[in-house]
Order: C-alpha cells, then structure tokens, then sequence
C-alpha cells in the first residue's frame, strides 16, 4: 500500500469510531421517557445523523421533531421530522427559519412533556434566533472568523446576541424537560460552548463577551453593545446532559489505525490549538527529527487550528495545515503529513482536508506554484488539487474537530 492508501484507511476508520449514532442508541437505551410527550430538536452537522437513530430506537414515542442541519447534511426523510438544512459557519435566513420551527415545536408544553435535544458542532450558526438583524449578526460572525478569534470567544460574544443561545433555548422549554445529547466539537467539552450551549448554564461573562469585542475591534451597533452586557442564565433546573463523543476518541481512533497498519502511534495532543501553518511546520520538524529512526511511526495531534485570512484565495485549515507541512518534508522519503474534519467539510470547500508528502512541493514548483505565496493567498485548495492532495470524504454525519496525522514508514 501507498503512504496515501495509509492515510486514506487511518481516516476512514478514524471516523467510522465516532459517528453518533451507537453513542445516540447508548443514551437513549438507558434513558426512559416515562411521562408525557417527547418531542425531538436536533441542531448541528451532525443533526439529521443523530435524529435518524433517535427516530430508530424510540419510534411511535417521538410526537414531532425538527431537524437543523448544513446545506447538503439532510440524507433522507426522517418520520414525523421536519428536516431544514442552513448555512454555516454564517448563519442565513434558513438559519432563522428552521429555528423558528425548533421555538413552535416546543411552546406550550407541559411538565411532563421532554424535550430530547440532540447538539453537535455547527450549531452556532445554525441554531439562531438573533436579537439584532440578521445581515448583522452575519457581518459579525464574519469579522471574527476572519480575525482569528477561537471558537471559545466567538461564542461568547454570539451567546448574547441570540435568543436561544447561552441556555435561553432551554428556559424557552420550561415547565417541560430537556434531555441533551451533544457530540462534542470543542476542545475540554465546554457544554455551555459547544454550539454556544443552547441548554446549558452560561459560564461566560458580559465582561468577558466585551472584551473580547474590543481585543478584535469589532464593529457593532449601539444596540449589539447593549446586547453584550446583558447577562444569560446562570442556572437551568430543566435539563440533563450527557456528551457522546469527542476528539479525544478520534485521536485513539487514528492511533488504532495506524497501529493496525503497522506504525508505532504516538498522541501528541488532542488539544491542538494554534495556527494551522503553524501546526503543518510543527509535524515537519517532527519528521525531520525522526528521519533516522528504524521503525514505522504515526504523530497524531486533534483540535482545531485557526487560519488568519491574508488572501482571497480557497481553502480550510486542513488544506493549510498539510499545505504548510509539505514545506517542512519536501524530499523526505516514506514521509507524509494529512489532517482532515471530522465533519467531512473544511472552510468553505467540498474537501475535507489536505495531504502533502516528500514530493509534494516538487510537483507543485513543476506547476509554478509556490507554497508560500499560495497560504498568503489561504489558497491552499488549489494548490493540494493541482498535486493531488485533497481529501474527499462527503458528509460524514459527525463533528468531533479535526485530526492531524503524520507519517514516517520504514
């Protein structure tokens, strides 16, 4: 096999191990709706996947539900479901329509009614109601994505300008009961952030969500300021949670793989956060380190790096990542560098990552292309299609951050 074929396997099963929908089937068979009516919202990249095994397992008991996913997630119809698909990591006006649908399903319910609320990754821009207008919100969104801000200070500042975010999602089911799962996108599995916690107590401050406004210099109106020092809710006595997966597995994963293929796997971390050119040279002068070593060895490192937008190009923080990591082992041999999403999509592309090897910065200096101009450029898409270095795998109905691996085979 081909270091690509390796890499291709690692990725595959990697994130075969976390898909939702045995750890949905878990919860819910040890979890028994005993009163009332149960009603289904599901919210994120993962949202039509997770509902799917929900509807499976409880059948008749689900009265109605709403599905609230990406463009291109929903698979087929999911019974007595209302499946709406939105935009991301912008939210849209599908956004605000399929969460309007989410508030309808649960008003007026009773105390003995549950409301099973299954949350992934995604759902920030997915799942909105927004206190400001919406082409607001959107601008907003967009500045702290291009600025660099963490996923953590992004929600922050969202949570407060949403009418179901930071908990407000829950209260709005009060007196019935909510019963969340959530796979986890967000490194440490914050509940109150992964999806800017919708029903989970806030534990961020306004203080906190203002400076974080000023540090960026972001541009709000007046009354988006005021939305910023207003106070979420501290405290819900309607809701029991309960985390399914995470990056963690999926690093354990891809060192299973990688064992199974014959490497030595070594986990880094499953924390990586930092820039994504920053986190490709890392793995290369790893790779340069270990050029003398006599046997096979698998460097895994999950997370979620950043990308600060210098260009106007096309791509992830995959695509730069390996894009950044083919610099660092060009001419190695036996040596190669992917890193992928969990979810199947990377930036605003249809690729899921990026791959680079020993020869990749030759083939692409034999295209004209040069590695550095193209990331200034964040243009990294073009450049792994021109060397062969993208990585497809659909929507792979998970969200559980990304995996970085490189690989040295003797």
């Amino acid at each position: 096999m081909k270091l690509r074929d390796h890499a291709d396997r690692i990725i595959r099963d990697s994130i075969k191990s976390v898909l939702p929908d045995e750890a949905v089937y878990t919860a819910l068979q040890n979890h028994a709706f005993t009163r009332g009516k149960v009603y289904l919202v599901s919210v994120g990249k993962a949202a039509w996947q997770m509902a799917n095994a929900a509807s499976m397992l409880l059948k008749d008991r689900v009265e109605k539900g709403v599905v609230v996913t990406k463009y291109d997630h929903v698979k087929g119809m999911i019974p007595k479901t209302d499946c709406y698909e939105a935009g991301h990591p912008v939210p849209d006006e599908h956004s605000v329509l399929g969460t309007q649908a989410a508030l309808r399903l649960i008003s007026d319910l009773t105390e003995d009614d549950t409301v099973l609320f299954l949350l992934s990754g995604g759902g920030s821009s997915l799942f909105e109601q927004p206190l400001i207008p919406l082409h607001e919100l959107s601008d907003i969104t967009g500045q702290m994505l291009s600025c660099g801000a963490s996923i953590t200070e992004m929600n922050t500042v969202r949570k407060r300008l949403s009418a179901v975010k930071g908990g407000r999602f829950a209260k709005r089911c009060e007196p019935a009961r909510v019963y969340s799962i959530v796979l986890s996108d967000i490194l440490g599995d914050p509940l109150d952030m992964i999806a800017s916690g919708p029903a989970y107590p806030d534990s961020s401050t306004c203080s906190q969500a203002v400076r974080i406004a000023q540090k960026y210099k972001l541009q709000l109106s007046k009354k988006a300021w005021e939305l910023l020092k207003e106070e979420t809710p501290k405290e819900l006595t309607n809701v029991e949670t309960q985390i399914t997966g995470s990056v963690r597995e999926l690093c354990r994963a891809a060192a299973r793989a990688a064992k199974d293929l014959g490497y030595e796997p070594v986990i880094l971390t499953d924390e990586l956060d930092c820039e994504a050119r920053e986190a490709g040279a890392f793995l290369a002068s790893i790779a340069r380190s270990h050029q003398s070593s006599r046997k096979s060895l698998a460097f895994i490192a999950g997370g979620e790096t950043i990308v600060h937008l210098t260009g106007t190009g096309m791509g992830g923080r995959n695509q730069e990542l390996a894009l950044s990591g083919a610099a660092g082992i060009a001419g190695l041999a036996d040596t190669a560098i992917f890193s992928v999403g969990s979810d199947g999509t990377d930036g605003p592309t249809d690729a899921a990552g990026g791959y680079c090897d020993g020869q990749t910065k030759a083939v692409l200096a034999q295209a004209g292309i040069d590695i550095c101009q193209t990331l200034t450029q964040n243009d990294a898409y073009h450049a792994l299609k021109a060397s062969g270095g993208l990585i497809f795998t659909g929507p792979t109905g998970t969200n559980v951050n990304d995996v970085a691996v490189l690989l040295i085979r003797r």
